[in-house]
């Protein structure tokens, strides 16, 4: 129940940080938070992550219920193990997928509004790089798999060590 309530939370936190986007802000205006580093930025996207696929709806809505589900259905086996890093991180990809996932179904656009602006020298010459902009379930996605990949290497680090002691013992 714990690993369901962190995904509704996110989904929750998703919401009202997007509604209170579209309400305040109009499309393409921008905050700046921290310089012009980090900013809020009114922004739509109707594709995927850094604007691939765009106008893909239906494609996104079926591949999302099918990650959902899938998602579920794992989170419903591996939340009972001793483990705690999997599930928490299951819970963050699940909140993330289903607030993008509303967003698409109701209006055929995800709301973002985080902008990251990177300003730096190279070679003798400024360079800026401005990273897509992204939203709250985006950033749950993104945390929940680099969590996911930790998880995978902490496990595949722990049954090389079995692997060699039993080994060592034979």
């Amino acid at each position: 129940m714990l690993y369901y309530l962190i995904a509704l939370a996110v989904f929750v936190v998703d919401q009202i940080t997007k509604w209170l986007i579209v309400r305040n802000l109009e499309l393409g205006e921008t905050v700046p938070v921290i310089g012009e580093f980090f900013q809020i930025t009114s922004h739509r996207n109707r594709g995927a992550a850094f604007g691939i696929l765009q106008d893909q709806r239906w494609f996104f809505l079926v591949i999302t219920a099918l990650v959902v589900a899938g998602i579920v259905y794992y989170l419903n086996k591996v939340r009972k193990e001793s483990k705690r890093l999997l599930p928490f991180a299951l819970s963050l990809l699940l909140g993330g997928a289903l607030g993008n996932f509303l967003d698409r179904a109701l209006t055929g656009e995800v709301v973002d509004f985080f902008q990251l602006w990177f300003r730096f020298p190279l070679f003798g010459k400024q360079v800026d790089y401005i990273y897509p902009i992204f939203n709250v379930a985006d950033s749950a996605i993104v945390i929940g798999v680099l969590l996911l990949l930790i998880d995978s290497l902490r496990s595949w680090s722990q049954e090389r060590k079995e692997a060699r002691n039993e080994s060592q013992q034979s």
